[in-house]
């Protein structure tokens, strides 16, 4: 049994506001979110140099396949207790201790590859071991949001993070793509190994009012179990929940073979690699603008259906262009496409959970996004080097439009939410 025990008003620096970036009046969201941007610019520098760096070794893209399900596996094994123990913990410390894991990871890799002995079961087991820290920070900084603006501002504070995360998905890249060309890999992970000390000190410089507590008398399985009842019976919940996993599976597994797509179907190299993840970026930061000044009207559900059909469409496109001025366009829809259903998903989700269970049920809603993903990376990777990439990305993208199609079909209330 869990009972609420206090909770005070969340602290504001401002009057509430209806602005595009109202949950910017929130002092410490202005920390979370400056710390959170330059982290993340260091995040997809590695991410873009770690595939670069595996691809390089073996020309292999299995290998790309394998570096992320094994970033990804321990996600879908630990994250249910990740969110348990999000329930149970101060979820500001539990962040500062997953920055800090992540951070060492990212200067052993450094170091490894500054000494010119790393190999691809280097990245595999460091990635990995990253997939084990992701398992409890992702759903921290999931329910720590609320703590920070409050019920009111959630869903603009979501909109926004979503345009911080996409921000540096266009800036990093950039980086990392002069990087890469001018001076080694090496520095893209000392410089994320550095970015995670913005987000540790964000987090210690804020001032949070004692949040929603309850006493855990269940024990942690008991805990878990009642998480996923909670989560099974709520409908809307639980189709949410189901079109993450269809999208984490079939939709944006694409993203896995971009080092291979820029190579083989485009011919160019690191430049234009990095190039194409900055589209993503940008479509993706104009996406979370766009929800974040509210341009769905409320109409959330209608806007992930319109969505839901677009992405796969445009994904279709996008696998067999050979050109690279229409694909950094095409890339830039993707990342329209797949910010808009993320943010929706996660908006739609954390507006409709007690506080009680939210750990929980953002535990779960990260196994589905992230967790599951290893398995559709691991597939495209074997169909890429079998039946080709462009055949291999547009069946994963029919895969998803036919899915999600049956889920909102089984589940039309989806449409009408707000």
């Amino acid at each position: 049994m869990e009972e609420p025990i206090v909770k005070q008003p969340i602290q504001q620096i401002a009057p509430p506001s209806n602005s595009t970036f109202s949950a910017l009046r929130h002092r410490n969201f202005q920390l979370y979110l400056g710390g959170q941007l330059i982290s993340n610019i260091g995040t997809w520098m590695q991410i873009i140099a770690q595939g670069w760096v595996v691809y390089q070794i073996g020309h292999s893209e299995l290998a790309l396949g394998m570096v992320a399900f094994a970033s990804a596996i321990p996600i879908l094994l630990i994250s249910p207790w990740g969110g348990v123990i999000v329930d149970r913990v101060s979820r500001r410390n539990l962040l500062i201790l997953t920055q800090a894991g992540a951070m060492l990871l990212a200067f052993i890799l450094a170091g490894l590859t500054f000494a010119n002995v790393v190999k691809e079961w280097h990245v595999i087991v460091l990635a990995g071991l990253l997939g084990v820290v992701n398992a409890f920070d992702a759903p921290a900084r999931q329910a720590f949001i609320p703590e920070m603006v409050g019920k009111d501002d959630m869903p603009n504070a979501i909109a926004l993070t979503s345009m911080m995360f996409n921000g540096a998905r266009v800036i990093g890249p950039a980086i990392a793509g002069l990087l890469l060309a001018i001076i080694g890999p090496a520095w893209c992970f000392t410089l994320n190994g550095i970015s995670y000390l913005a987000v540790i000190a964000g987090l210690g410089l804020m001032k949070l009012p004692l949040r929603q507590a309850f006493q855990n008398l269940a024990s942690p399985w008991k805990q878990l179990v009642s998480g996923v009842q909670y989560a099974g019976h709520n409908r809307e919940i639980s189709a949410l929940i189901l079109l993450s996993l269809v999208f984490s599976i079939f939709g944006i597994s694409y993203s896995t073979m971009l080092p291979a797509f820029v190579e083989k179907t485009l011919h160019q190299g690191a430049m234009i690699y990095g190039w194409v993840n900055a589209a993503t970026g940008l479509g993706a930061v104009s996406g979370a603008f766009l929800l974040a000044h509210r341009v769905s009207n409320g109409k959330r559900g209608q806007l992930l259906v319109l969505t839901n059909i677009a992405f796969p469409l445009i994904l279709i496109a996008f696998s067999f262009t050979p050109w690279v001025p229409i694909s950094l366009l095409l890339a830039f829809g993707l990342g329209i496409g797949f910010m808009v259903q993320f943010t929706t998903i996660n908006t739609l989700l954390q507006t409709r959970v007690e506080d009680a269970f939210r750990g929980r049920v953002m535990g779960l809603y990260t196994i589905t996004f992230f967790g599951f993903s290893p398995f559709g990376n691991l597939l495209i990777g074997f169909l890429g080097e079998k039946l080709g990439l462009g055949i291999a990305m547009t069946l994963f993208a029919v895969c998803s439009l036919v899915l999600s199609r049956l889920v909102l079909m089984k589940t039309p209330e989806v449409q009408k939410l707000y």
